[in-house]
């Protein structure tokens, strides 16, 4: 399940900035927030990642390169506020800690191609679709922040480009892929706190959803078609691949 993780060997094909810096030695590039960022080969990188005590808690933090950075961006900035970053909490505050951070670097190393992300209209958009005014606060919030962090950049000679890697579509029909495979007796639950808690391995079939997108899992390779034959004729169901002599069904 390798579906929130950071890693950037994940990402097999050329990135830009190692093309930039086969053409031009002395490139250098920042990346701040965009995914796939753990142990990439950037110059400078930030990106979330919490401690996990052996106390069960979860402690905010960030992981960066050089290692150093992370304690300079958080004694001048304070701890990453995780928990407005993800999950029911998100709000401006990550997005304006974000912002600020690179502005310290630019500041501090001028890297030749700087990548931001300002993820404040995710939460959002995904609670309440492409509805204007039911986001119009959060566009003007995010908006400001843009704005300055525009302005600061053109003002050090900086060229800028904004863009969005995806679009946000009104959402009417959920497919609950899950509850097909547990109603085939394919899924297998456990009981957390009086919630039902997907069990994967104890499960013939499980899936993993993303937007649009579910990853099916099958640990049980004699399953497969039935899984498929299942999932087909799931209404709003619109297509399956299966990977050639794998045991998982996309």
């Amino acid at each position: 399940m390798k579906l929130w993780r950071q890693s950037n060997l994940l990402v097999q094909s050329p990135k830009i900035w190692e093309t930039a810096r086969e053409r031009f030695p002395a490139f250098t590039c920042a990346n701040l927030f965009w995914w796939f960022n753990m142990n990439s080969s950037v110059d400078y990188a930030v990106t979330p990642r919490p401690m996990y005590p052996a106390d069960g808690r979860k402690i905010p933090d960030v992981y960066t390169q050089p290692s150093e950075l992370r304690d300079e961006l958080q004694s001048d900035l304070g701890q990453f506020p995780l928990f407005s970053f993800w999950g029911p909490n998100a709000n401006i505050t990550s997005t304006a800690w974000i912002a600020r951070a690179a502005m310290r670097v630019e500041t501090h190393h001028a890297p030749t191609l700087s990548l931001v992300y300002l993820p404040h209209l995710d939460y959002p958009l995904q609670q309440h679709g492409p509805d204007l005014d039911a986001v119009a606060g959060d566009l003007r919030a995010v908006d400001d922040l843009a704005g300055n962090l525009i302005r600061f950049y053109e003002a050090r000679g900086v060229q800028v480009v904004v863009l969005s890697e995806y679009g946000i579509e009104a959402a009417r029909q959920p497919i609950h892929i899950n509850r097909v495979l547990r109603g085939a007796g394919l899924l297998r639950v456990r009981n957390e706190l009086g919630r039902d808690v997907i069990d994967p391995m104890g499960s013939q079939a499980f899936a993993v959803a993303d937007h649009q997108v579910a990853h099916v899992y099958v640990n049980d390779r004699s399953q497969l078609h039935r899984v498929r034959a299942l999932l087909e004729v799931v209404p709003g169901c619109r297509r399956s691949w299966t990977s050639p002599g794998s045991s998982s069904s996309t």
